[in-house]
């Protein structure tokens, strides 16, 4: 079996900072600055996270998100993240967006040198207080209204431009059907028979549609473990976090990650969750009659990748391992379950339940 995927992948793996692993930030460097540029101290804790070095501080009076970018991510795409944003920070107040501290010289960041000669950010966020939505148990209304905090998102991003908004990112599922390779370093036959018949649908379904979609910047991963809730707020979902996947790319792209993140979950009927989502999202962001039924091949595609890079990446980069693997662990199980039924009835079931209110 082939274990190693072809330069053209290995290239998109390395541009979305995948491709290898690094040394983690010492605490005390970043202890120094903190205190240095942001007049903060504290206690840092360090958090488990994808590729970069993330820490919460605690100082008594009020917590903050510290993230370092990893070395082989490029200056100009952490600029894009901390653009976004600022950008719905200015346009829309009103959404529970984390937002970035400035430094006491009034930049939004710190650049910090490697020994290699490449630059790491720094960067202060509000720590948002909440429960991630993976943890808790949400009724139908309450998908229905993380659905919707989606839409409001995307709506207020459509006037967004940025110089790096164009990154190729592996996430991006326009690179999809480029990435069939990676199916062969997956060991299990009974996997990769199912990568590959979710790599046909979306090859005759998505594929030929892909010129046509409308696009933008979107969150990119506005998953359950990047949505802070509270079942006893109004608005149910009190945090929306980590934009590290933000890019230009087909707007339906971006429920489809969420809804590949809550497939399976209720195995009798595997997309119950996913249609409440949908029916919330709609209600802010009504999705195209033309590009509805491209969104649960797109969901299933999105499930299958993180499935095949998180196997890949787990065995390349082994101090991750347990982060990778905890947030995948469910995934060719719901990919198999979510396919049990057939992608028309998924379709017509979003569209009977469109205009539902909660």
């Amino acid at each position: 079996m082939n274990t190693s995927p072809p330069a053209r992948i290995a290239q998109l793996f390395e541009e979305s900072g995948l491709a290898s692993s690094h040394e983690p930030i010492e605490m005390n460097e970043v202890d120094a600055l903190l205190a240095r540029h942001y007049r903060l101290s504290g206690r840092l804790e360090r958090l488990a996270t994808e590729k970069d070095d993330t820490f919460r501080l605690r100082t008594g009076s009020a917590d903050h998100l510290v993230k370092v970018s990893p070395p082989d991510e490029a200056v100009a795409v952490v600029a894009l993240q901390t653009a976004v944003m600022r950008h719905l920070e200015t346009e829309a107040p009103h959404l529970p967006v984390q937002r970035v501290k400035e430094t006491a010289e009034g930049s939004d960041h710190v650049p910090i040198e490697t020994e290699d000669g490449g630059v790491r950010v720094l960067r202060v966020f509000d720590f948002v207080e909440g429960a991630v939505l993976a943890r808790t148990d949400p009724e139908p209304h309450h998908l229905a209204m993380a659905g919707q905090m989606l839409g409001r998102v995307d709506v207020a991003l459509r006037s967004f431009r940025h110089p790096a908004d164009e990154r190729r990112l592996v996430w991006d599922l326009r690179y999809f059907d480029q990435l069939r390779e990676l199916i062969e370093c997956t060991p299990g036959a009974a996997h990769r028979r199912l990568a590959q018949e979710v790599f046909r649908l979306f090859h005759e379904t998505v594929v030929p549609r892909l010129g046509d979609l409308e696009t933008q910047v979107i969150h990119g991963d506005y998953s359950p473990y990047n949505v802070l809730v509270d079942p006893r707020a109004d608005s149910f979902v009190t945090g929306v976090i980590d934009f590290g996947d933000s890019m230009r790319s087909a707007l339906i792209f971006d429920p489809a990650v969420s809804l590949a993140n809550l497939l399976g979950r209720t195995p009798r009927d595997p997309w119950r969750e996913a249609c409440s989502f949908v029916a919330g999202y709609e209600r802010a962001r009504p999705i195209k009659d033309t590009e509805l039924p491209l969104l649960p091949v797109a969901a299933l595609a999105r499930l299958t990748l993180r499935a095949l890079v998180t196997h890949w990446r787990a065995e390349r980069v082994p101090e991750r391992r347990d982060y990778l693997l905890e947030h995948a662990r469910d995934d060719w199980a719901n990919v198999e379950r979510a396919m049990a039924v057939a992608m028309q009835e998924v379709v017509d079931r979003l569209l009977s339940t469109r205009h539902d209110t909660p």
